[in-house]
């Protein structure tokens, strides 16, 4: 899948994990945090690879790309598995236990969850790709749906961009429209001024 889908798809799963665990509740600084981490987790996963949106934005990116890249194994390997979500999960908790000190009033737990939704999302949304994922890494398996390769879904087709994303955004205006109760209280009543 492309950056813009994986970022649709992160948004739509915040979407519904909001609507479903509503937090009890939160600061505006937390809202916005967590909104950011989870457009970071969307696409954290292809940071094995030297043309992800993370390298390009830095000056000498693409070189530390091909060297992070070599050194995880490529794209679509540990950064697409199990483990590799474990691992990014450990370092994001570990990240923003350093960081609550500078960010009082930002509860960390929020930030992780949007960050781990969104990463979770891109793992799912790769797993319907021609390429697959190999979730169970260490095993040298690629996992994908439907289990048949020709009917998958090619990154970048006319599939990813006439039907997938199309339908990815009209999930996340049917989350608000159907669930806008709840998420206008959410908003009103627990961002936290």
């Amino acid at each position: 899948m492309t950056a813009r889908t994986h970022d649709t798809a992160a948004l739509v799963a915040l979407l519904a994990w909001s609507i479903v665990f509503p937090p009890a509740t939160m600061t505006v600084a937390t809202a916005m945090t967590a909104l950011l981490a989870n457009q970071l987790g969307g696409i954290a996963p292809d940071i094995d690879q030297p043309t992800a949106p993370f390298w390009r934005n830095l000056p000498i990116g693409r070189y530390f790309g091909r060297v992070f890249g070599a050194l995880v194994g490529g794209h679509r390997f540990f950064c697409h598995s199990l483990l590799g979500l474990a691992v990014f999960g450990v370092i994001g908790r570990a990240l923003l236990e350093f960081l609550q000190p500078i960010m009082p009033h930002i509860d960390s737990e929020v930030v992780w969850t949007a960050f781990m939704i969104g990463m979770i999302s891109h793992l799912v949304m790769d797993t319907v790709t021609r390429e697959g994922v190999p979730w169970l890494l260490p095993l040298p398996l690629k996992f994908g749906l439907p289990p048949v390769r020709k009917l998958r879904i090619v990154t970048g087709s006319w599939v990813e961009n006439i039907v997938i994303l199309p339908l990815l955004l009209a999930g996340a205006v049917w989350l608000c429209a159907e669930h806008y109760t709840t998420l206008s209280a959410l908003i009103q009543n627990r961002l936290v001024r």
